[in-house]
């Protein structure tokens, strides 16, 4: 393993800065996408012919919240280098008709969650709104990006003294207890008409809206010696930010470069902008004709193309050591976490997990594995459900981390600049298939 040029303070500054002008998978996406537009690349649109020439990078967009960026090299290509990531990360979304008033005195608003979230970090912290309305304007229908940037919301706790048995454990009813509490009743400020101020529209233009909760804590390196980083989204935004780090920094001679970031990972993929969709099958077969290739062309690059699949794992927990796994437990700043699972619900096997440490080694930074203890059910992520549209050898991998799906989560401060480096061989290398199994990394 030789040893990387490392700079960790720089790499976490950017990703918390990243965080905090990403309170949702729309600004997110569009963050990523000003990313690229200032490093050069070309905004591709579904809807219109594309004209793709070899040497240059271009990107594209579903739903505002799904992600395709890709590098075409000079030469003819002999297959694909894929690094998938999501976009969404479990909170609250605002219903339509959201506010509710409690008897004449109070009005909160009526949320549903979105994934499975930890209920309990939530409360008693400050909360505002983001997401995205979409605007009449004369016979168009227009995306306008929504975040209200002050503490406009929160979730009081009951007070302990009117239920003595809370910290026996709770059950949440989440049409009860988690609506947060938004004004007094004898404001003058609506919900909707707030909104419609920080789009900067007429209220009565807007025609929908996908707009949800954000934790208004702002993330920070902290610990002893500066070990941690803590924030909101680093599920799956720390996946998604270092593979846009490493693959603007580097490009492989003789594969495609793909970034991928999908949505709508923590409920499922299955809508047209998540991994199960056809996005990144319509986008692969696109570049292939593009270029002028045949079907069987196509065929043979899938074939000998490499996919990996970035989503975070669970650390070894200092206060519940005995939920991890006997043999295999990732600690926070020990590399980058290998995912294993028998019944594959992470899609790594051997050959797979062989690939990502020998792109591990070369780059010069850790990696560990990462599996189920089993007699316990883990999560699953968005690489066997991409494989369902597009079959590519693939290695489910991610950052260790604590509190995973909380409001505010934590991971090691040395594990985002292991990956950027990791990500950075990765699509500077071209990883071919000679023969069912076998691999030859150049």
């Amino acid at each position: 393993m030789s040893k990387a040029n490392l700079n960790f303070e720089k790499t976490n500054e950017e990703l918390l800065q990243f965080l905090d002008n990403s309170p949702s998978a729309f600004h997110a996406t569009a963050n990523m996408c000003e990313m690229l537009k200032n490093a050069g690349f070309t905004r591709l649109y579904e809807g219109e012919k594309w004209n793709l020439e070899a040497g240059n990078g271009y990107y594209v967009t579903r739903n505002d919240s799904a992600l395709i960026a890709f590098k075409i090299p000079k030469q003819d290509f002999a297959g694909f280098q894929i690094m998938a990531s999501h976009s969404d990360s479990p909170v609250f979304k605002i219903k339509a008709n959201a506010e509710i008033a409690v008897e004449n005195q109070y009005v909160k608003l009526n949320v549903e969650k979105y994934g499975g979230m930890l209920c309990g970090p939530w409360f008693d912290r400050p909360l505002s709104v983001a997401g995205r309305v979409i605007v009449q304007n004369g016979n168009k229908l227009e995306t306008k990006l929504v975040a209200v940037d002050r503490d406009i919301l929160m979730l009081p706790s009951l007070a302990v003294h009117m239920n003595r048995d809370v910290n026996d454990g709770y059950k949440y009813n989440f049409q009860k207890d988690m609506l947060p509490l938004f004004r007094m009743h004898g404001s003058k400020t609506d919900f909707l008409s707030m909104i419609a101020t920080e789009a900067g529209v007429e209220k009565e233009n807007i025609k929908g809206s996908d707009l949800f909760l954000y934790d208004r804590m702002e993330g920070r390196v902290w610990g002893a010696e500066d070990e941690f980083i803590s924030a909101p989204r680093l599920d799956d935004l720390q996946c998604a930010f270092t593979s846009m780090k490493g693959f603007l920094k580097s490009q492989s001679e003789k594969s495609v470069s793909v970034l991928c970031v999908m949505d709508n990972e923590e409920v499922g993929s299955g809508t047209k902008q998540g991994a199960g969709s056809t996005f990144l099958y319509d986008v692969l077969r696109r570049i292939n004709f593009s270029m002028g290739r045949s079907e069987e062309e196509y065929w043979t690059a899938v074939a000998s193309s490499f996919m990996i699949s970035g989503d975070n794992g669970h650390a070894v927990h200092p206060n519940y050591a005995d939920k991890t796994d006997p043999t295999s437990r990732p600690y926070l700043n020990g590399g980058i976490v290998i995912k294993h699972s028998a019944n594959q619900k992470y899609t790594t096997d051997a050959v797979s997990a062989a690939v990502m440490r020998c792109i591990c080694d070369r780059a010069g930074v850790p990696y560990q594995n990462f599996l189920n203890r089993s007699d316990m059910l883990g999560g699953s992520t968005l690489g066997n459900i991409s494989n369902s549209k597009v079959s590519l050898n693939t290695v489910d991998i991610g950052l260790p981390q604590l509190a995973m799906h909380s409001s505010y989560e934590t991971a090691g401060a040395k594990d985002m600049e292991y990956m950027v480096k990791a990500f950075e061989e990765f699509y500077r290398s071209s990883i071919s298939v000679s023969e069912d199994g076998s691999f030859e990394i150049q």
